[in-house]
C-alpha cells in the first residue's frame, strides 16, 4: 500500500479542532437554554483547544491546515470563554432562579 492513502487519512481525522470550535460557539447562538449549553459547550471547546494545539505542531510537517488549526483554537476560545464567564456570572449572583 502507499503512505498516500494514509495520510489522506490522518488529514481527515486530524482536523477536528474546526468542528469542536463551532460546536462550542453555535450553542450559544442557537439554543436559548445557556444553563444546559454551557455544560456541552465548555468541554467541547476545551477539547477544541487541544485538538488546536495538536493539529497546530502537526501542521509544521504538513499533515494538517496551519489555517484550519488557528481557526478552530479561535473559534473554541471563543466558545470555551462564553461558557466561564457564563458560569462565573451565574455563580456570582446566587438571586438568579437558575440556581434555585
Amino acid at each position: 500500500m502507499s503512505p498516500a492513502p494514509a495520510q489522506d487519512r490522518t488529514r481527515d481525522v486530524a482536523e477536528l479542532a474546526v468542528w469542536l470550535g463551532g460546536v462550542s460557539v453555535a450553542c450559544w447562538l442557537c439554543c436559548p437554554f445557556w444553563t444546559l449549553i454551557s455544560f456541552l459547550a465548555l468541554p467541547a471547546g476545551l477539547a477544541g483547544l487541544v485538538r488546536s494545539a495538536i493539529e497546530y505542531r502537526a501542521s509544521a510537517h504538513g499533515r494538517t491546515s496551519r489555517t484550519r488549526a488557528a481557526a478552530g483554537g479561535a473559534l473554541s476560545l471563543m466558545g470555551t470563554g462564553a461558557a466561564i464567564a457564563y458560569l462565573v456570572f451565574v455563580a456570582g449572583r446566587p438571586d438568579l432562579p437558575v440556581q434555585g
